[in-house]
């Protein structure tokens, strides 16, 4: 095995802090998607859009696929479902952008996916001590906001030729 910089054996990828969070974060958004399409009958993006908006009734389709990560087009594939099927409404915004509202129907909807992804989110955080859950808490703060930073540093550097 190679060695790091600081003398230390270069760590492999399934030990490497990004994979094992994909991993996890990737397993459980799979058991969350199994359980809304069976329970709800959405897909795990359009339960995200529809909380998503729940949470803030300011959206516009541009601003939720930032918040979602998704691209815009893949939003936009997305809310034309939930507005087919009843969940949301589109209003005309300034410009060619359009607000974007729960439905009575969709509320309701919300209610119901909220309270099952409250369900998963305390049985994921059983398994750990309080004092874990703290620390979690925490890390998860610092990395994000890490995360960030280094995007930002990465972005600012052009690419190699």
């Amino acid at each position: 095995m190679a060695e790091r910089a600081d003398g230390h054996d270069l760590v492999p990828i399934s030990g490497l802090l990004s994979y094992r969070l994909s991993r996890t974060s990737s397993a459980m958004s799979r058991s969350a998607a199994v359980r809304y399409r069976r329970d709800f009958g959405v897909s795990l993006g359009e339960w995200r859009a529809i909380a998503l908006i729940a949470a803030d009734p300011t959206l516009t389709l541009n601003r939720l696929a930032r918040r979602a990560g998704l691209d815009k087009a893949q939003m936009s594939r997305v809310v034309s479902r939930l507005t087919e099927r009843g969940l949301v409404n589109r209003t005309a915004g300034s410009g060619r952008t359009s607000q974007l509202a729960l439905t009575a129907e969709g509320t309701r909807a919300y209610r119901g996916l909220i309270t099952a992804a409250n369900e998963r989110d305390a049985d994921f955080l059983a398994v750990l001590t309080g004092e874990e859950a703290r620390v979690l808490d925490r890390a998860l703060d610092k990395l994000a906001e890490h995360a960030l930073a280094v995007e930002e540093s990465e972005r600012a550097h052009p690419a190699a030729e």
